[in-house]
């Protein structure tokens, strides 16, 4: 009788497993994580959205309605990798100018600069903590961490195409305000830094190969 219940048991706990790792179920949770997402994006682009119009925002004409527009930001911000981080870098952009045009460009290129910057915080807090297994001296590991600091322009230039997670306008005067909210790809953003940061360090420095290898593994 005892064998028979632990049969019963290791039926159930494998028929348990087996339903758990099974591609419907797998689809199931990814549906009802969708829909989790899609719930806090509304809330909270419907709370932002009311507040930019009350501050006379506008979109430009043909684009998405600013609702939607927030609420494409929320969900891709929301949305995280299989380890539980952020998917997507996110960063801002304001500026002025004459034209509708300019203020975005300009826009575009200060939230590509702080999405350097972050990315760079990012990657220096891991290049400290490698800092120590890659056997580095002091010399050199001083060369590390001043090449990482000044790398945040270099980072920008290479940072590839960006998602506009929305763009909106405002009149100031005889000027236009643009204020746009961009996204990157975490891991794409990392291992674009860590390239850029690689090839400084072998052009500034004489640190050799595989002590880069080590430092840059993660």
């Amino acid at each position: 009788m005892k064998h028979a219940s632990l049969f019963i048991v290791i039926f159930l706990l494998g028929l348990v497993a087996s339903t758990l790792n099974s591609p419907a179920f797998a689809d199931k949770e990814d549906r009802q994580l969708t829909r989790q997402i899609k719930k806090k994006a509304v809330k909270n682009a419907r709370k932002e959205a009311k507040k930019f119009k009350r501050q006379k925002w506008y979109v430009a004409p043909g684009a998405l309605p600013m609702d939607k527009q927030v609420q494409k930001a929320w969900e891709l911000q929301y949305m995280e990798d299989e380890d539980g981080y952020p998917l997507y870098i996110v960063a801002t952009g304001n500026s002025v100018a004459e034209t509708q045009s300019a203020a975005k460009l300009q826009a575009m290129e200060l939230a590509k600069l702080e999405l350097a910057g972050l990315v760079q915080t990012n990657v220096a807090a891991l290049i400290e903590n490698s800092v120590a297994n890659s056997q580095l001296n002091n010399e050199e590991a001083a060369s590390v961490t001043k090449t990482v600091a000044a790398s945040k322009n270099i980072i920008a230039q290479e940072i590839g195409r960006v998602i506009t997670m929305f763009e909106i306008y405002k009149k100031i005067d005889k000027n236009v305000e643009s204020s746009v909210r961009i996204g990157y790809n975490t891991e794409l953003a990392i291992e674009t830094a860590k390239k850029t940061i690689r090839k400084k360090l072998e052009e500034e420095t004489e640190i050799l190969h595989e002590k880069l290898d080590k430092l840059l593994d993660f």
